[in-house]
């Protein structure tokens, strides 16, 4: 028995969800460095990648946050500021995205899936204007039918309302489908939607192991799903 068969007895899931940043892609050392390029307008010192590291996962507000907190806790930080530095970060996170890299197994298991014809979607915290671009960038754009970014609804993971919205346009079940993800946002997300998930080892976790949130399965790469 295979890994997925102990939730899919009878049949692959028939539609399978995912997560991008620090699961399909390590996008770290690019949002790093518009992280550190906006920090620097503003006369401070760079972050670097492994403070970024600990911070992303939460969307891009949540992350500038972060930033100017020096701290995954950030509640202190002045919202007119926060606003100012947001719309630099974005701007200099726009101009690069040649250092993210796909993770090993990655395009094994999305073409696995396309040639199986299981619909995928990809559900992201990310600002939905730079999906398009980094899509193509790796030859991923054609994998998905849906793609919803961090603002493309009122709230973005670990709410599960775009797993809700996906579901209801895919006309899957709960129970039939699969949500792939890193980080504790998935696991609620998806847990909320009543939706087995699978985590990856390698992502972004605020540097606690993701095994802590106790996801159905737990991979080291995505072609342990083949």
């Amino acid at each position: 028995m295979t890994r997925l068969q102990k939730f899919f007895p009878d049949k692959s899931p028939q539609l399978v969800m995912f997560d991008l940043d620090g699961t399909l892609i390590d996008s770290v050392p690019d949002l790093a460095a518009a992280v550190d390029r906006m920090l620097q307008q503003r006369g401070r010192a760079r972050a670097g990648v492994d403070k970024v590291r600990l911070w992303v996962g939460n969307g891009a507000r949540v992350l500038v946050r972060r930033a100017l907190a020096g701290s995954i806790e950030h509640a202190m930080v002045d919202e007119v500021e926060a606003d100012a530095a947001l719309a630099d970060f974005l701007q200099a996170y726009a101009a690069d995205h040649s250092r993210s890299q796909l993770y090993p197994g990655v395009r094994e298991y999305l073409d696995y899936l396309q040639q199986q014809g299981t619909p995928l979607a990809l559900i992201t915290n990310k600002p939905s204007s730079f999906l398009p671009d980094l899509l193509a960038a790796h030859g991923l754009q054609q994998h998905f039918t849906w793609v919803l970014g961090g603002d493309s609804l009122p709230v973005q993971k670990p709410d599960p309302a775009a797993l809700h919205q996906v579901l209801a346009e895919a006309q899957v079940s709960a129970r039939q489908a699969l949500f792939v993800g890193d980080s504790r946002s998935d696991i609620l997300a998806a847990r909320a939607a009543g939706v087995p998930v699978a985590a990856v080892t390698y992502g972004y976790n605020h540097g606690r192991p993701i095994s802590e949130e106790n996801p159905d399965l737990l991979v080291d790469s995505l072609a342990a799903l083949i």
